[in-house]
């Protein structure tokens, strides 16, 4: 089974992936997030796995723990955490949500 949504993170401050970084999946349930997964990232900063083969359309939240990753190198980091939310539109086959992570700026695009 292939997971409609995964994610990777490069951390560019070191120039490479960022290995062992907690993220959760949440869907939207009315006003508040429901964790759906979790997975941590691996060597190549990926996490491939994160959650089912298919979702309902709607709002769907990714929360990275930057803060414990940061924590392990001794670095200190405005952002404790990372939350990424993004909407899931029907018949679509893939997700890939990458994070682009230094200790003072971040960024994020659809990748694929």
């Amino acid at each position: 089974m292939s997971s409609l949504i995964t994610t990777h993170i490069l951390d560019t401050a070191a120039g490479q992936p960022a290995e062992g970084v907690a993220v959760e999946l949440h869907a939207r349930n009315g006003a508040a997030w429901a964790q759906i997964a979790s997975g941590t990232t691996d060597a190549q900063g990926r996490v491939k796995d994160l959650g089912p083969a298919a979702l309902p359309a709607g709002n769907y939240q990714l929360r990275f723990d930057t803060g414990a990753y940061f924590a392990t190198t001794n670095t200190e980091t405005f952002f404790p955490e990372v939350s990424l939310t993004f909407a899931v539109r029907e018949g679509q086959a893939h997700y890939h949500v990458p994070l682009l992570l230094s200790p003072f700026a971040y960024s994020t695009y659809r990748g694929n």
